[in-house]
């Protein structure tokens, strides 16, 4: 049994072994592609370095269009309890928001506050509207224009969540972003 483990290490030592002796190295390659392109080696650095900045960049572009999508697509932002300002959390996602209607000044959206079921429906319908003027504002400031939206407050008419517990009240106290 022993000499059958030793046998089974040699082997894998062997395998190894020729794996690496076979092998050459990146800069081994890297010297031989300098010298059949004749550039000096300053020159492939140079190109190498470029190269690892162009893909860096073009990594760092996809990862902000990834987050541009994701934030796009974001149209729901919540509220406190008889709070009419948003979440800071929500900052950035409002600036995608703001940037995408700044590029596109065709683009309309409505906003649609609502609120939950707690108080009078006169003191909600205002609460929606004011919640809806705090996305409203933010937008505008950071570029949207103010004739690309449109405002609408429906209180606790249109609930998200008919229950009566804390968690369905959180998900009644919003502003949705519909696009028309």
């Amino acid at each position: 049994m022993k000499i059958n483990h030793l046998f089974k290490l040699a082997l894998l030592l062997f395998a190894l072994s020729t794996v690496v002796a076979c092998s050459s190295t990146s800069e081994e390659a890297d010297a031989s592609e300098v010298a059949d392109s004749g550039e000096s080696g300053i020159d492939a650095t140079t190109r190498r370095t470029q190269e690892l900045e162009d893909a860096a960049a073009a990594r760092a572009a996809a990862a902000e269009e990834r987050m541009r999508r994701s934030a796009l697509a974001t149209r729901v932002f919540y509220f406190d309890f008889d709070i009419a300002d948003f979440r800071q959390a929500d900052r950035d996602v409002l600036n995608f928001h703001a940037q995408d209607l700044a590029a596109n000044p065709s683009k309309r959206i409505r906003l649609e506050g609502h609120a939950d079921e707690r108080g009078t429906r006169e003191y909600n319908l205002a609460l929606g509207e004011r919640r809806n003027n705090s996305i409203q504002n933010y937008l505008i400031v950071n570029g949207a224009a103010r004739n690309q939206i449109e405002s609408v407050s429906y209180g606790e008419e249109r609930p998200a969540d008919r229950g009566t517990s804390e968690t369905a009240y959180q998900r009644n106290r919003r502003v949705e972003i519909v696009t028309e």
